[in-house]
C-alpha cells in the first residue's frame, strides 16, 4: 500500500485567466455581461466585471506583494478586453445568425499547467480555447503551432489567425514560458495556506436506498482540502472496492477554496462486513482511515436534502466560473514585438 501513497510527490499546478462575456445584461444577481478572473491553483487571485471596472485582488498575499502599477495596467487590459469581447460576441451571433433577443455567451480559457517535483519544474500543457453558447469554438494546438476548428463556423478564424505567423509564435510562446514564469513567480508569493495546503476532514455514514428499502448508501466523504488532488477508496475488509461498483461526484469546490470528494457504494441493509474509508492527500504523512460504525444515521432525507441544495449551489458557481475564458499577455512579450497589449488593441487586431 506505501506505493500507492507517493504517487504524486509529482506536483502539479496551474494558472488559468478566464473571461466570460454574455451578448446582453441578464436580471440575475451576481451574474454580469463581462467578468474576468484569474485562477491559481484553483483558486481565484484577481476579479473584475464590467460594473466595478477594476481589476482587485482576491488573495490578501496578491494585495501585497504585487504594486499598485500591476493593478493600475491590469484593470486597463481587461477593460480593452471588455471591448474585445464586445465586439466578438456580435461577430459570432452575425455568423450563426442567432437572435439577438437571446442571451449568448462567449467564452475563453487560456493558461498553463506545470509538474514540479521538489525544486525542479516542467511544463506539462498549455490551453488557449474558445467556446460560444458553450459548444467549442476554436482551440490551440500548442505542439503543431495553428488553431483547431471543430465546427465549421470556426474555419474562417482559424484560416485568418493561421495566416500570421507571429500570432501562433506569440501564443505558444506566452503558454510554454511567460504564463510558466508568472506561474512560478505567484507560487513564491503565495502564502502558506496555499503553499502548504489543507488536509481533508474524513466522514463515513449510510442511508436508506430509496429504490430498495433492503439496501443502503454508504458514503464516503472528504472535505476542506487544498489542492484538489486526492485519492479516496472505500475498502471491505481493508480491501479497496472496484471503481466500477462507486459512484462519485468528482471533485467539487467548496466556498471557501477548499474541496470536496464523495464516494457510495450499495450495500444490504443487514450486511454485517467491515468498510472503511481510505483517504491520502499530500498533506498528510499517513493515509486517513476511518471505519463505518455499522449505523444507518441521518436517514431523514430532509437533512440531505438541505446539504444537496448547499452543495448544488456551490456547484453553479463554479459553473459560471468555468463559463470562462482566459487572456493574459504580459507586458514583457507585447514589448518583445512592439505591441502595447494594455492598450484595447488585441494582437494583430485579431477579431474572430
Amino acid at each position: 500500500m506505501q506505493s500507492i501513497l507517493f504517487i504524486w510527490f509529482t506536483e502539479r499546478h496551474s494558472l488559468y485567466y478566464i473571461y466570460t462575456a454574455l451578448s446582453k445584461p441578464v436580471d440575475l444577481p451576481g451574474i454580469h455581461e463581462f467578468t474576468a478572473m484569474g485562477l491559481l491553483d484553483d483558486r481565484q487571485i484577481d476579479y473584475y466585471n464590467n460594473k466595478e471596472k477594476r481589476k482587485i485582488p482576491t488573495q490578501h498575499w496578491m494585495k501585497e506583494k504585487m504594486q499598485e502599477d500591476y493593478w493600475e495596467k491590469g484593470t486597463q487590459s481587461r477593460k480593452s478586453k471588455e471591448q474585445w469581447f464586445s465586439v466578438n460576441v456580435k461577430i459570432l451571433m452575425d455568423r450563426m445568425k442567432d437572435n439577438a433577443s437571446d442571451v449568448h455567451v462567449l467564452q475563453w480559457r487560456h493558461g498553463c499547467e506545470i509538474d514540479q517535483k521538489g525544486e525542479e519544474t516542467k511544463f506539462f500543457k498549455g490551453i488557449d480555447e474558445y467556446s460560444y453558447d458553450g459548444v467549442n469554438f476554436l482551440s490551440f494546438d500548442d505542439k503543431e503551432s495553428q488553431w483547431v476548428a471543430p465546427v465549421d463556423a470556426a474555419l474562417p478564424t482559424k484560416r485568418k489567425w493561421d495566416d500570421v505567423p507571429i500570432l501562433n509564435q506569440y501564443t505558444k510562446g506566452y503558454l510554454e514560458k511567460e504564463c510558466v514564469d508568472w506561474l512560478n513567480k505567484f507560487r513564491e508569493y503565495g502564502d502558506e495556506v496555499l503553499k502548504k495546503g489543507s488536509p481533508p476532514k474524513v466522514h463515513v455514514f449510510a442511508k436508506k436506498f430509496t429504490r430498495d428499502k433492503t439496501k443502503l448508501k454508504l458514503t464516503c466523504m472528504a472535505t476542506g482540502f487544498y489542492p484538489k488532488d486526492v485519492m479516496m477508496t472505500i475498502r471491505k475488509y481493508r480491501t479497496s472496492l472496484p471503481e466500477n461498483e462507486i459512484e462519485s461526484t468528482g471533485i467539487r469546490p467548496n466556498h471557501d477554496g477548499t474541496f470536496q470528494l464523495r464516494k457510495r457504494v450499495e450495500i444490504k441493509e443487514d450486511e454485517k462486513a467491515e468498510y472503511d474509508c481510505f483517504v491520502s492527500h499530500r498533506t498528510i504523512k499517513e493515509p486517513i482511515i476511518v471505519k463505518w460504525d455499522g449505523k444507518c444515521i441521518d436517514c431523514n432525507e430532509g437533512t440531505f436534502l438541505v446539504i444537496g441544495i448547499a452543495i448544488g449551489a456551490v456547484v453553479a458557481v463554479a459553473f459560471i466560473a468555468a463559463l470562462g475564458f482566459y487572456l493574459y499577455k504580459t507586458r514583457r512579450i507585447g514589448e518583445y514585438y512592439n505591441i502595447n497589449t494594455d492598450s484595447g488593441q488585441n494582437l494583430f487586431n485579431n477579431f474572430l
